[in-house]
């Protein structure tokens, strides 16, 4: 990418510093009423009242009035906006794991279509470390208690339903790529437009029918006047394991160096810790997020568990054709997922 075809400095409210954030919870905090409570509780008993699959879920399904009205403004806000709100006080220590999928799943109805999150179809993720090991290649990451680094996961806006919490750590980590991108610009603009190449990143072993083990999507592209990410270093590093996927020179290494040492800028990125019934979600397309390495509960049913959606959004931007190496489309509203022949898309409630 020539450095005179991209913008000297991006501004905008999705251009936000950490510290600012931290310091103004009220710009990505909602706290839920006793009355919207009642709401999507309501609607969660309407649609269990059908017998069908959680991840069969529609807006039409999950009947919602005054609280749609949020959840439009919501939608907006992850777009165009600062691309992130929690939705705090849902009470889900006296729900079931079903009736909490339900109210998750509806909310996410409403914001746009679930995608699959793995071979299997899985619209419903479950976050919980399996001790999987992130020595093994084809490791996703967030099955384990281990620290990640900045990444982007592969939809529109990605949700996240805190059950329970871990016995200590495990803190969401959010930083903007746009930020990332101005500090870039102004310090080292020659390795800036090197996150602009087709950098190869790991499949970790969920590869579509006809497809290379790894993906060519850049870091970073400037498509009709947006910067978009798709970013997950350890993915990248594996990638190398390839004997045809590109070499990292090392003036690539030095900026993927620079991008995660900005991302873990206390000035640019602000964490939080969820609570049980927080939910948080994010627009994917310019944030990263990432979580802090955690202890878990000894006993089974006290262990750190969040359900996550993956979600296409209509109205969103358009992307480059190099995202249907992931999203198979990149039609607004359909796209996003992993998909290979074996996909079939439903919502299990547990996964071990």
């Amino acid at each position: 990418m020539n450095l005179s075809h991209l913008p000297n400095r991006l501004t905008g409210p999705a251009a936000w510093l950490g510290h600012d954030m931290a310091r103004h919870e009220d710009r990505w905090l909602y706290r839920l009423s006793a009355q919207e409570i009642a709401e999507l509780e309501q609607a969660a008993r309407h649609y269990l009242s059908l017998g069908r699959d959680v991840g069969e879920i529609s807006a039409a399904d999950f009947p919602l009035s005054s609280f749609a009205g949020h959840l439009q403004a919501l939608q907006t806000k992850l777009l165009h906006g600062n691309g992130i709100e929690v939705l705090r006080g849902l009470p889900v220590a006296g729900y079931s794991q079903q009736f909490a999928a339900t109210v998750f799943c509806g909310i996410g109805a409403h914001l746009g279509s679930a995608r699959s999150q793995n071979a299997a179809g899985h619209i419903l993720g479950h976050v919980r470390d399996l001790g999987a090991s992130s020595k093994d290649p084809n490791t996703r990451i967030y099955q384990t208690s281990e620290r990640q680094t900045f990444h982007t996961d592969s939809a529109d806006v990605v949700g996240l339903l805190c059950l329970r919490e871990a016995q200590s750590g495990g803190r969401s980590l959010l930083v903007s790529a746009e930020t990332i991108y101005n500090r870039m610009r102004e310090l080292r603009p020659d390795l800036l437009t090197l996150l602009f190449d087709p950098i190869a990143t790991d499949r970790r072993g969920e590869v579509p029918e006809g497809a290379l083990p790894w993906l060519t999507i850049p870091p970073l592209s400037w498509h009709e006047g947006r910067l978009t990410v798709f970013y997950q270093r350890q993915y990248i590093d594996s990638a190398q394991r390839f004997e045809g996927a590109m070499r990292l020179t090392p003036a690539h290494v030095e900026a993927l160096d620079l991008f995660d040492a900005l991302a873990n800028d206390p000035k640019l990125h602000f964490g939080m810790q969820l609570q049980p019934g927080d939910m948080q979600f994010v627009y994917n397309h310019a944030q990263l997020h990432d979580r802090t390495a955690f202890v878990d509960w000894p006993e089974p049913d006290r262990k750190r568990h969040l359900l996550r959606l993956w979600l296409s959004v209509a109205g969103d931007r358009p992307l480059p054709d190099c995202f249907k190496q992931r999203y198979g489309t990149i039609e607004i509203g359909r796209r996003g997922g992993i998909v290979t022949k074996e996909t079939r898309l439903h919502a299990p409630l547990d996964q071990m």
